[in-house]
Protein backbone atom coordinates (compact mmCIF):
# COMPACT_ATOMS: atom_id res chain seq x y z
CA UNK A 1 0.00 0.00 0.00
CA UNK A 2 2.70 2.04 1.24
CA UNK A 3 4.46 1.15 -2.33
CA UNK A 4 1.25 2.36 -3.97
CA UNK A 5 0.93 5.37 -2.68
CA UNK A 6 4.79 6.70 -3.72
CA UNK A 7 4.03 5.72 -6.88
CA UNK A 8 0.95 8.12 -6.88
CA UNK A 9 2.37 10.65 -5.88
CA UNK A 10 5.28 10.49 -8.16
CA UNK A 11 2.66 10.19 -11.26
CA UNK A 12 0.67 12.94 -9.91
CA UNK A 13 4.72 15.12 -9.54
CA UNK A 14 4.87 14.83 -13.06
CA UNK A 15 1.53 14.55 -14.82
CA UNK A 16 -0.13 17.47 -12.84
CA UNK A 17 1.80 19.94 -14.80
CA UNK A 18 1.34 18.58 -18.20
CA UNK A 19 -2.51 18.23 -17.46
CA UNK A 20 -2.92 21.87 -16.32
CA UNK A 21 -1.11 23.07 -19.35
CA UNK A 22 -3.32 20.82 -21.36
CA UNK A 23 -6.33 21.72 -19.81
CA UNK A 24 -5.23 25.40 -20.27
CA UNK A 25 -4.69 25.00 -23.88
CA UNK A 26 -8.34 23.62 -24.38
CA UNK A 27 -9.67 26.64 -22.77
CA UNK A 28 -7.50 28.74 -24.82
CA UNK A 29 -8.94 26.95 -27.67
CA UNK A 30 -12.14 27.14 -26.72
CA UNK A 31 -12.42 30.73 -25.72
CA UNK A 32 -10.86 31.74 -29.06
CA UNK A 33 -13.57 29.89 -30.82
CA UNK A 34 -16.22 31.35 -28.46
CA UNK A 35 -14.55 34.74 -30.00
CA UNK A 36 -15.01 34.08 -33.82
CA UNK A 37 -17.00 37.17 -35.28
CA UNK A 38 -18.24 38.76 -38.10
CA UNK A 39 -16.80 42.16 -37.63
CA UNK A 40 -17.89 44.13 -40.89
CA UNK A 41 -20.41 43.37 -43.62
CA UNK A 42 -20.15 44.82 -46.90
CA UNK A 43 -21.92 45.10 -50.54
CA UNK A 44 -21.06 46.47 -54.09
CA UNK A 45 -23.02 46.39 -56.57
CA UNK A 46 -21.69 45.69 -60.40
CA UNK A 47 -23.40 45.25 -63.37
CA UNK A 48 -23.67 41.88 -64.02
CA UNK A 49 -23.24 40.45 -60.18
CA UNK A 50 -23.52 41.95 -56.46
CA UNK A 51 -20.74 40.98 -54.27
CA UNK A 52 -21.41 40.22 -50.35
CA UNK A 53 -17.90 40.50 -48.02
CA UNK A 54 -18.03 39.64 -44.80
CA UNK A 55 -15.02 40.70 -42.03
CA UNK A 56 -14.48 37.64 -40.06
CA UNK A 57 -11.68 37.81 -36.98
CA UNK A 58 -10.76 34.46 -38.12
CA UNK A 59 -11.22 31.71 -40.57
CA UNK A 60 -14.25 29.93 -40.10
CA UNK A 61 -15.90 26.82 -41.75
CA UNK A 62 -19.39 27.97 -43.86
CA UNK A 63 -22.16 26.35 -46.18
CA UNK A 64 -23.86 28.29 -48.76
CA UNK A 65 -27.30 26.96 -49.92
CA UNK A 66 -30.33 28.49 -51.98
CA UNK A 67 -34.28 27.99 -50.77
CA UNK A 68 -36.99 29.16 -53.20
CA UNK A 69 -40.49 30.62 -52.96
CA UNK A 70 -39.71 33.26 -52.23
CA UNK A 71 -35.66 33.37 -52.94
CA UNK A 72 -32.93 33.45 -50.47
CA UNK A 73 -29.73 32.50 -50.04
CA UNK A 74 -28.63 30.63 -47.03
CA UNK A 75 -25.18 31.59 -45.21
CA UNK A 76 -24.57 29.08 -42.05
CA UNK A 77 -20.68 29.84 -40.14
CA UNK A 78 -19.66 27.61 -37.78
CA UNK A 79 -18.61 28.92 -33.90
CA UNK A 80 -19.05 32.25 -35.07
CA UNK A 81 -21.40 35.15 -33.44
CA UNK A 82 -22.55 38.31 -35.80
CA UNK A 83 -20.98 41.80 -34.32
CA UNK A 84 -21.24 44.14 -37.43
CA UNK A 85 -24.21 46.57 -38.77
CA UNK A 86 -26.45 44.99 -41.36
CA UNK A 87 -26.22 47.45 -44.75
CA UNK A 88 -29.90 48.42 -46.18
CA UNK A 89 -30.44 47.84 -49.58
CA UNK A 90 -32.60 50.75 -51.68
CA UNK A 91 -35.71 49.34 -53.12
CA UNK A 92 -33.72 49.89 -56.53
CA UNK A 93 -31.25 47.45 -55.92
CA UNK A 94 -31.83 44.55 -58.28
CA UNK A 95 -31.31 41.43 -56.11
CA UNK A 96 -31.19 41.95 -52.63
CA UNK A 97 -34.06 43.59 -50.83
CA UNK A 98 -33.21 42.55 -47.43
CA UNK A 99 -30.18 40.85 -45.21
CA UNK A 100 -31.06 39.61 -41.75
CA UNK A 101 -28.85 37.59 -39.43
CA UNK A 102 -29.82 35.01 -36.13
CA UNK A 103 -27.74 32.63 -33.70
CA UNK A 104 -28.16 29.17 -34.61
CA UNK A 105 -27.67 26.17 -32.20
CA UNK A 106 -26.62 28.68 -29.83
CA UNK A 107 -22.74 28.34 -30.88
CA UNK A 108 -23.56 28.94 -35.04
CA UNK A 109 -24.58 31.87 -37.20
CA UNK A 110 -27.00 31.96 -39.38
CA UNK A 111 -27.16 35.04 -42.46
CA UNK A 112 -30.03 35.12 -44.65
CA UNK A 113 -30.13 36.82 -48.27
CA UNK A 114 -33.64 38.02 -49.41
CA UNK A 115 -33.76 37.85 -52.78
CA UNK A 116 -35.49 39.59 -56.22
CA UNK A 117 -34.43 36.88 -58.32
CA UNK A 118 -33.30 33.32 -58.73
CA UNK A 119 -29.57 33.73 -58.30
CA UNK A 120 -26.18 31.54 -58.69
CA UNK A 121 -23.64 32.01 -55.98
CA UNK A 122 -19.76 32.00 -55.83
CA UNK A 123 -17.82 31.78 -52.05
CA UNK A 124 -14.49 31.80 -50.84
CA UNK A 125 -12.38 32.85 -48.33
CA UNK A 126 -9.66 35.56 -48.45
CA UNK A 127 -6.77 35.99 -46.32
CA UNK A 128 -5.72 39.19 -44.52
CA UNK A 129 -3.84 41.81 -46.96
CA UNK A 130 -2.39 45.21 -46.82
CA UNK A 131 -6.18 46.91 -45.98
CA UNK A 132 -8.36 44.04 -44.65
CA UNK A 133 -8.19 41.22 -42.49
CA UNK A 134 -10.25 37.40 -42.72
CA UNK A 135 -13.07 37.67 -45.18
CA UNK A 136 -15.46 35.38 -46.52
CA UNK A 137 -16.82 36.49 -50.54
CA UNK A 138 -19.67 35.71 -51.68
CA UNK A 139 -20.68 36.87 -55.58
CA UNK A 140 -24.40 36.40 -56.69
CA UNK A 141 -24.83 36.37 -60.36
CA UNK A 142 -28.67 36.65 -61.05
CA UNK A 143 -30.16 33.81 -63.43
CA UNK A 144 -31.07 35.02 -67.06
CA UNK A 145 -34.61 34.11 -68.02
CA UNK A 146 -34.64 32.51 -71.34
CA UNK A 147 -37.47 35.28 -73.28
CA UNK A 148 -36.28 33.74 -76.78
CA UNK A 149 -35.28 36.97 -78.03
CA UNK A 150 -32.11 37.85 -79.30
CA UNK A 151 -29.51 38.58 -76.96
CA UNK A 152 -28.99 42.08 -75.28
CA UNK A 153 -25.04 41.54 -75.90
CA UNK A 154 -25.60 40.33 -79.26
CA UNK A 155 -27.63 43.39 -80.69
CA UNK A 156 -24.83 45.52 -79.11
CA UNK A 157 -21.90 43.65 -80.66
CA UNK A 158 -23.95 44.25 -84.02
CA UNK A 159 -24.65 47.71 -83.89
CA UNK A 160 -20.67 48.53 -82.79
CA UNK A 161 -19.30 46.27 -86.16
CA UNK A 162 -21.78 49.12 -88.08
CA UNK A 163 -20.10 52.55 -86.25
CA UNK A 164 -17.10 53.80 -88.17
CA UNK A 165 -15.21 54.63 -84.83
CA UNK A 166 -12.39 53.51 -82.97
CA UNK A 167 -13.59 52.21 -80.13
CA UNK A 168 -11.52 53.11 -76.90
CA UNK A 169 -11.71 51.22 -73.97
CA UNK A 170 -10.48 53.42 -70.63
CA UNK A 171 -10.35 50.69 -67.75
CA UNK A 172 -10.39 52.49 -64.13
CA UNK A 173 -7.86 50.69 -61.84
CA UNK A 174 -9.12 48.52 -58.41
CA UNK A 175 -12.29 49.28 -57.03
CA UNK A 176 -14.84 47.72 -54.63
CA UNK A 177 -12.77 45.16 -52.41
CA UNK A 178 -9.70 46.52 -53.74
CA UNK A 179 -9.11 50.12 -53.06
CA UNK A 180 -5.94 50.54 -54.63
CA UNK A 181 -2.83 52.81 -53.19
CA UNK A 182 -4.22 55.08 -50.24
CA UNK A 183 -2.76 58.84 -49.60
CA UNK A 184 -1.96 60.32 -46.78
CA UNK A 185 -5.13 62.14 -46.48
CA UNK A 186 -6.95 58.79 -46.91
CA UNK A 187 -7.47 59.42 -50.69
CA UNK A 188 -8.29 56.47 -52.51
CA UNK A 189 -7.18 55.42 -55.99
CA UNK A 190 -9.74 53.43 -56.60
CA UNK A 191 -12.01 56.61 -56.26
CA UNK A 192 -10.02 59.20 -57.92
CA UNK A 193 -8.97 57.12 -61.27
CA UNK A 194 -13.19 56.70 -62.00
CA UNK A 195 -13.03 60.20 -61.87
CA UNK A 196 -10.33 60.47 -64.26
CA UNK A 197 -11.67 57.92 -66.53
CA UNK A 198 -15.16 59.25 -66.71
CA UNK A 199 -13.43 62.81 -67.99
CA UNK A 200 -11.10 60.92 -70.71
CA UNK A 201 -14.51 58.71 -71.84
CA UNK A 202 -16.81 61.92 -72.21
CA UNK A 203 -13.99 64.22 -74.04
CA UNK A 204 -13.58 61.00 -76.27
CA UNK A 205 -17.12 60.44 -77.17
CA UNK A 206 -16.56 64.42 -78.27
CA UNK A 207 -14.93 63.13 -80.65
CA UNK A 208 -16.36 62.72 -84.41
CA UNK A 209 -14.46 59.39 -84.76
CA UNK A 210 -14.19 57.61 -81.86
CA UNK A 211 -15.98 55.93 -78.83
CA UNK A 212 -15.54 55.13 -75.36
CA UNK A 213 -16.05 52.25 -73.56
CA UNK A 214 -15.66 52.33 -69.38
CA UNK A 215 -14.63 48.68 -68.16
CA UNK A 216 -15.77 49.52 -64.84
CA UNK A 217 -18.49 52.19 -64.34
CA UNK A 218 -18.70 52.40 -60.50
CA UNK A 219 -17.20 51.17 -57.21
CA UNK A 220 -16.82 47.48 -57.95
CA UNK A 221 -14.36 44.93 -58.26
CA UNK A 222 -13.39 43.45 -61.76
CA UNK A 223 -10.46 40.97 -61.99
CA UNK A 224 -7.59 41.65 -64.43
CA UNK A 225 -8.31 39.37 -66.82
CA UNK A 226 -11.91 39.75 -67.03
CA UNK A 227 -11.32 43.50 -68.01
CA UNK A 228 -9.00 42.30 -71.02
CA UNK A 229 -12.00 40.14 -71.66
CA UNK A 230 -14.78 43.24 -71.63
CA UNK A 231 -12.62 44.94 -73.99
CA UNK A 232 -11.93 42.83 -76.53
CA UNK A 233 -16.19 41.82 -76.47
CA UNK A 234 -16.32 45.68 -77.36
CA UNK A 235 -14.55 45.14 -79.90
CA UNK A 236 -11.78 48.12 -78.49
CA UNK A 237 -9.17 49.57 -80.62
CA UNK A 238 -7.16 50.82 -77.83
CA UNK A 239 -6.80 49.62 -74.30
CA UNK A 240 -5.90 52.20 -71.63
CA UNK A 241 -5.88 51.82 -67.79
CA UNK A 242 -5.42 54.08 -65.59
CA UNK A 243 -4.23 54.04 -62.12
CA UNK A 244 -2.53 56.31 -59.32
CA UNK A 245 0.79 55.34 -58.03
CA UNK A 246 2.65 54.50 -54.87
CA UNK A 247 5.86 53.90 -54.14
CA UNK A 248 7.49 52.93 -50.32
CA UNK A 249 9.89 56.51 -51.24
CA UNK A 250 7.39 59.55 -50.11
CA UNK A 251 9.51 61.65 -52.53
CA UNK A 252 8.84 59.53 -55.60
CA UNK A 253 6.48 62.10 -57.81
CA UNK A 254 5.25 62.80 -61.73
CA UNK A 255 3.32 60.65 -63.83
CA UNK A 256 4.60 57.55 -65.95
CA UNK A 257 2.99 54.86 -68.97
CA UNK A 258 4.15 51.67 -69.02
CA UNK A 259 3.83 48.87 -71.92
CA UNK A 260 4.06 45.15 -71.50
CA UNK A 261 7.13 43.78 -70.87
CA UNK A 262 8.11 39.97 -70.83
CA UNK A 263 11.30 40.22 -70.04
CA UNK A 264 11.87 42.29 -66.66
CA UNK A 265 10.87 45.44 -65.49
CA UNK A 266 12.74 48.48 -66.24
CA UNK A 267 13.23 49.82 -63.20
CA UNK A 268 12.76 49.20 -59.48
CA UNK A 269 9.92 51.03 -58.94
CA UNK A 270 8.11 49.77 -62.41
CA UNK A 271 9.12 45.67 -60.55
CA UNK A 272 7.40 47.10 -57.54
CA UNK A 273 4.38 48.60 -59.19
CA UNK A 274 3.61 45.38 -61.21
CA UNK A 275 3.98 43.06 -58.28
CA UNK A 276 1.33 44.90 -56.08
CA UNK A 277 -0.93 45.91 -59.12
CA UNK A 278 -1.24 42.29 -60.02
CA UNK A 279 -1.56 41.05 -56.51
CA UNK A 280 -4.61 42.83 -56.82
CA UNK A 281 -6.68 39.86 -58.46
CA UNK A 282 -6.29 38.12 -55.59
CA UNK A 283 -9.26 40.25 -54.53
CA UNK A 284 -11.03 37.92 -56.89
CA UNK A 285 -10.02 34.54 -54.93
CA UNK A 286 -8.72 33.36 -58.10
CA UNK A 287 -4.57 33.69 -58.84
CA UNK A 288 -3.11 34.44 -62.12
CA UNK A 289 -0.45 32.82 -61.36
CA UNK A 290 -1.54 29.68 -61.23
CA UNK A 291 -2.26 29.97 -64.60
CA UNK A 292 0.93 28.61 -66.16
CA UNK A 293 0.06 26.37 -68.90
CA UNK A 294 -1.27 27.00 -72.36
CA UNK A 295 -3.02 30.05 -72.21
CA UNK A 296 -0.87 32.40 -70.11
CA UNK A 297 2.04 30.88 -72.42
CA UNK A 298 -0.05 31.97 -75.51
CA UNK A 299 -1.23 35.25 -74.49
CA UNK A 300 2.72 35.72 -73.44
CA UNK A 301 3.50 34.94 -77.14
CA UNK A 302 0.73 36.75 -78.28
CA UNK A 303 1.65 39.97 -76.66
CA UNK A 304 5.22 40.02 -78.44
CA UNK A 305 4.26 40.48 -81.81
CA UNK A 306 1.60 43.03 -83.17
CA UNK A 307 0.55 44.73 -80.63
CA UNK A 308 3.52 45.35 -79.01
CA UNK A 309 4.83 47.84 -81.68
CA UNK A 310 1.56 49.65 -81.48
CA UNK A 311 1.29 49.98 -77.65
CA UNK A 312 4.73 51.29 -77.41
CA UNK A 313 3.59 54.07 -80.02
CA UNK A 314 0.55 54.87 -78.37
CA UNK A 315 2.57 55.13 -74.90
CA UNK A 316 5.23 57.62 -75.90
CA UNK A 317 2.28 59.69 -77.72
CA UNK A 318 0.91 59.97 -74.39
CA UNK A 319 3.35 60.52 -72.32
CA UNK A 320 4.42 63.33 -74.66
CA UNK A 321 1.27 65.03 -73.72
CA UNK A 322 1.49 64.27 -70.17
CA UNK A 323 4.82 66.23 -69.78
CA UNK A 324 2.49 69.63 -70.67
CA UNK A 325 0.30 69.20 -67.34
CA UNK A 326 3.32 68.31 -64.78
CA UNK A 327 6.74 66.28 -63.60
CA UNK A 328 7.04 62.63 -65.51
CA UNK A 329 8.57 60.21 -63.26
CA UNK A 330 10.52 58.68 -66.11
CA UNK A 331 11.21 60.74 -69.28
CA UNK A 332 10.99 57.70 -71.47
CA UNK A 333 7.87 54.98 -71.91
CA UNK A 334 8.40 52.30 -69.15
CA UNK A 335 8.50 48.09 -69.09
CA UNK A 336 6.41 45.79 -66.97
CA UNK A 337 4.95 42.95 -66.40
CA UNK A 338 0.98 43.90 -65.69
CA UNK A 339 -1.51 41.25 -66.41
CA UNK A 340 -3.97 44.18 -67.10
CA UNK A 341 -1.67 44.59 -70.41
CA UNK A 342 -1.63 40.98 -72.03
CA UNK A 343 -4.33 41.56 -74.08
CA UNK A 344 -3.07 39.57 -77.27
CA UNK A 345 -4.55 41.69 -79.91
CA UNK A 346 -5.27 45.34 -78.65
CA UNK A 347 -2.44 47.85 -78.13
CA UNK A 348 -3.08 48.43 -74.54
CA UNK A 349 -0.93 51.02 -72.41
CA UNK A 350 -1.20 51.58 -68.31
CA UNK A 351 -1.30 55.25 -67.03
CA UNK A 352 0.11 56.11 -63.43
CA UNK A 353 -1.57 59.87 -63.28
CA UNK A 354 0.80 60.56 -60.24
CA UNK A 355 2.27 59.66 -57.10
CA UNK A 356 -0.91 59.24 -54.20
CA UNK A 357 1.83 58.82 -51.91
CA UNK A 358 3.20 61.97 -52.70
CA UNK A 359 1.29 65.00 -50.33
CA UNK A 360 1.63 67.45 -53.26
CA UNK A 361 0.32 64.91 -55.83
CA UNK A 362 -2.59 63.57 -53.49
CA UNK A 363 -3.58 66.91 -53.57
CA UNK A 364 -3.75 67.23 -57.05
CA UNK A 365 -5.54 63.71 -58.04
CA UNK A 366 -8.28 65.07 -55.54
CA UNK A 367 -8.65 68.21 -57.64
CA UNK A 368 -11.38 67.95 -60.32
CA UNK A 369 -9.69 70.67 -62.64
CA UNK A 370 -6.29 68.64 -62.27
CA UNK A 371 -8.46 65.67 -63.50
CA UNK A 372 -9.69 67.55 -66.58
CA UNK A 373 -6.16 68.59 -67.42
CA UNK A 374 -4.85 64.77 -67.07
CA UNK A 375 -7.79 63.34 -68.93
CA UNK A 376 -7.16 65.97 -71.74
CA UNK A 377 -3.42 65.03 -72.04
CA UNK A 378 -4.44 61.48 -72.28
CA UNK A 379 -7.14 62.70 -75.79
CA UNK A 380 -3.92 64.59 -77.32
CA UNK A 381 -2.15 61.87 -76.99
CA UNK A 382 -4.25 59.21 -78.12
CA UNK A 383 -5.69 61.19 -81.22
CA UNK A 384 -1.77 61.71 -82.36
CA UNK A 385 -1.92 57.93 -81.80
CA UNK A 386 -5.09 57.43 -84.25
CA UNK A 387 -4.34 60.27 -86.53
CA UNK A 388 -1.69 57.73 -87.95
CA UNK A 389 -3.68 54.48 -88.17
CA UNK A 390 -6.32 53.99 -91.23
CA UNK A 391 -9.69 53.59 -90.26
CA UNK A 392 -11.03 50.81 -92.24
CA UNK A 393 -14.43 51.14 -93.96
CA UNK A 394 -16.12 47.95 -91.84
CA UNK A 395 -13.77 48.66 -88.57
CA UNK A 396 -12.60 45.40 -87.09
CA UNK A 397 -13.90 42.81 -89.88
CA UNK A 398 -10.63 41.94 -91.93
CA UNK A 399 -10.59 41.80 -95.42
CA UNK A 400 -10.23 39.13 -97.74
CA UNK A 401 -7.15 37.86 -98.72
CA UNK A 402 -5.07 38.96 -96.13
CA UNK A 403 -1.69 37.96 -95.56
CA UNK A 404 0.95 36.81 -93.14
CA UNK A 405 4.35 36.35 -92.94
CA UNK A 406 5.75 33.24 -90.21
CA UNK A 407 8.12 34.52 -88.12
CA UNK A 408 10.22 32.07 -85.49
CA UNK A 409 8.28 31.00 -82.38
CA UNK A 410 5.17 31.32 -84.63
CA UNK A 411 2.59 28.16 -84.34
CA UNK A 412 -0.12 27.36 -86.07
CA UNK A 413 -2.74 27.35 -83.42
CA UNK A 414 -1.17 30.91 -82.37
CA UNK A 415 -1.32 32.85 -85.77
CA UNK A 416 -5.30 31.45 -85.91
CA UNK A 417 -6.06 32.68 -82.23
CA UNK A 418 -4.13 36.04 -83.15
CA UNK A 419 -6.51 36.62 -86.52
CA UNK A 420 -9.45 35.38 -84.77
CA UNK A 421 -10.21 32.68 -87.36
CA UNK A 422 -10.31 28.98 -86.40
CA UNK A 423 -7.52 26.78 -87.47
CA UNK A 424 -9.75 24.27 -89.80
CA UNK A 425 -10.20 27.47 -91.82
CA UNK A 426 -6.99 28.91 -91.87
CA UNK A 427 -5.31 25.33 -92.82
CA UNK A 428 -8.50 25.15 -95.43
CA UNK A 429 -7.42 28.77 -97.05
CA UNK A 430 -3.79 27.57 -97.68
CA UNK A 431 -4.38 24.03 -98.47
CA UNK A 432 -2.37 22.34 -95.83
CA UNK A 433 -2.64 18.75 -94.82
CA UNK A 434 -0.89 19.95 -91.21
CA UNK A 435 0.12 22.17 -89.27
CA UNK A 436 3.85 22.43 -90.39
CA UNK A 437 5.07 26.07 -91.12
CA UNK A 438 8.19 27.42 -91.93
CA UNK A 439 9.96 30.70 -91.24
CA UNK A 440 9.20 33.46 -94.18
CA UNK A 441 6.81 31.06 -95.50
CA UNK A 442 3.98 33.57 -96.61
CA UNK A 443 -0.10 32.37 -96.06
CA UNK A 444 -3.39 33.50 -96.59
CA UNK A 445 -5.47 34.57 -93.73
CA UNK A 446 -9.48 34.05 -94.33
CA UNK A 447 -11.97 36.79 -93.51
Amino acid sequence: MKLFSNNFKLVTHFLMPMLLVFLLSVSEAALAASNKSVESLRFWTAPDHTRIVLGLSSPTVHKVFTLDNPPRLVLDLTGVKFDATLPKFSSSHKVISLIRQAPRNNKDLRVVIDLKTTVSAKSFLLIPNANYGHRLVVDLYPKEKSTGKQPLAVKKSASAAKSHKWIVAIDAGHGGEDPGARGHRGTREKVVVLAIAKKLAALVNRQPNMEAYLVRTGDYYIGLRQRMEKARRAKADLFVSIHADAFKDQRARGSSVYVLSNRGASSEAARWLANSENSADLVGGVSLDDKGGVLASVLLDLSQNHTEDASATVAGAVLKNLKGVGHVHKKQVQRAGFMVLKSPDIPSILIETAFISNKNEEAKLRSPKHQSKMASAILKGIKTYFANQRLPSTPRLRTAKATYKIKRGDTLSAIALRHRVSLASLKKANAMRSSTIKVGQVIQIPS
